[in-house]
């Protein structure tokens, strides 16, 4: 199956996980192999499908599960969605849309006290200006609970640690502020969620409702009120996110009147000595009757066969390890089958394996994109 409609949105906390799966449409249980439960249901309005996952708290064990859900089902993007506490008064209900994460908890203890080290990750570009599109258009908040105020969306970094934040006045809550003031809020599994999309080029957007300030309020009344509405609240973006960006993987079947058409027949002129399959030769001209038959041009398979060489020599040199390599090496045998095959559906199965060897070898830059640029190859195939 393609994955170009599918969007995988992860969650901490049942609270938030109940906030998404209520508003899909049928939802299915998917069991992994190795034990993690998904569910599949479709956007409200049947565009687009989502895949559902609980991680449980903390940045270990998201990362390790959004990793899983990415090698699984390699999707459009993927959106981890929940609640977070405000850094800097925030009001409770609105919505914070990561531009970077902080991994906070980096650092070097010195005499003169704790020196900051953070990693961050960014925002994808793309999924900054749809979510910043979004949230000026309003239309959202259609989905929101009725509370007293309409829910806002703000944009910008989000801290991400490994402790639950519940005082204002701590040493640690000081440190933060002064050390990573412009961060909106603080959470415990954004900088996971970041490191496994970066690892795996896909693009991710970390999505949170403000449920309270982290200042002692968690366990009260007034967060039991609020989780539900924040939960609620995220959930209702994110879900709009995700529908608009399937809209955008969605291929053009439009043709621009000035684009140039099929005629069946290919005049090239060739200078100096020319090789070719078929049709004839006159003069320096040579004209090449061609009919379309659905097959995979020569050229893919000779690209896959010299990805296969250069993993090969990656391998060797150490660059990515033996588990990886029989990985890559397996979809690399699948696309190849698929693109031989020549068939619609065929096509589709090369993408997809085409698209998790993408994720295999993101550390890769130069061959990562090559394996872009033969995605879109055999996006492009009639």
């Amino acid at each position: 199956m393609t994955s170009d409609d599918l969007v995988v949105v992860l969650t901490a906390l049942n609270l938030e996980y109940e906030a998404v799966r209520e508003r899909l449409t049928s939802p299915e249980l998917y069991l992994h192999p190795r034990g993690t439960r998904f569910e599949f249901g479709s956007l409200p309005g049947g565009h687009g499908r989502v895949v559902l996952g609980l991680t449980g708290k903390g940045n270990q064990s998201s990362a390790v599960l959004t990793e899983r859900a990415i090698q699984e089902f390699s999707p459009a993007a993927l959106l981890f969605v929940g609640v977070a506490g405000a850094l800097w008064g925030t009001p409770r209900g609105d919505v914070v849309v990561a531009t970077h994460v902080y991994a906070y908890h980096g650092g070097t203890s010195e005499d003169d006290g704790l020196k900051a080290r953070p990693r961050a990750w960014e925002s994808p570009h793309g999924i900054s200006q749809t979510a910043a599109h979004l949230a000026r258009l309003g239309t959202w908040t259609r989905h929101a609970p009725a509370q007293r105020a309409r829910p806002r969306v703000h944009f910008g970094p989000i801290a991400a640690g490994e402790i639950v934040q519940k005082s204002s006045v701590s040493r640690e809550a000081e440190w933060i502020r002064q050390t990573f003031n412009d961060a909106l809020a603080i959470e415990m599994e954004g900088a996971g969620i970041a490191q496994a999309g970066h690892l795996s080029s896909t693009p991710v957007a970390i999505v949170r409702g403000i449920s309270d300030h982290a200042d002692g309020e968690k366990t009260t009344e007034a967060d039991r009120t609020w989780q539900p509405i924040a939960a609620a609240n995220a959930a209702a973006f994110a879900l709009d996110l995700a529908q608009e960006l399937v809209r955008q993987e969605e291929p053009s079947t439009m043709r621009s009147d000035n684009a140039p058409r099929d005629t069946g027949n290919v005049t090239n002129t060739a200078h100096g000595s020319v090789g070719v399959q078929a049709g004839h030769v006159s003069g320096s001209t040579f004209h090449v009757s061609s009919t379309s038959t659905g097959q995979a041009p020569v050229d893919l398979s000779a690209r896959l066969s010299a990805l296969r060489e250069e993993l090969s020599r990656e391998r060797s040199a150490g660059r990515i390890d033996t588990e990886t390599h029989e990985a890559a090496s397996e979809e690399i045998d699948i696309a190849s089958k698929g693109i031989e095959e020549g068939t619609a559906e065929s096509r589709k199965t090369s993408v997809l394996a085409l698209k998790r060897l993408r994720g295999l070898i993101g550390d890769l830059a130069s061959l990562a994109a090559k394996v872009g640029a033969l995605i879109s190859a055999v996006r492009g195939l009639s």
